[in-house]
């Protein structure tokens, strides 16, 4: 019997490593735009982020998630990542 490997990322606001599926995945595409991955399937530089408006404010803030990315973040995206769903105050 194996046992699965569970994949894990860190989050780029509170350096808490946490399983991927718990994760918020933040994306440059190809095309140099900035997606939220709901399903973790989009290709490009992704940066994790815990569900939490904290971890979210923490991120936009500290501009941790723009480093990581390396592109300013839209406002448009700013917004939507407050709206995630699971994203919690």
């Amino acid at each position: 019997m194996s046992i699965k490997k569970i994949p894990m990322r860190t989050c780029v606001a509170c350096r808490t490593n946490r399983p991927k599926r718990e994760l918020v995945r933040v994306v440059r595409t190809v095309e140099g735009s900035l997606v939220v991955d709901r399903r973790g399937k989009v290709s490009g530089r992704g940066a994790y982020l815990c569900p939490s408006l904290d971890c979210v404010n923490r991120a936009l803030q500290a501009h941790t998630l723009e480093r990581a990315l390396e592109r300013p973040l839209t406002d448009d995206l700013i917004e939507e990542l407050r709206r995630v769903p699971g994203v919690q105050s």
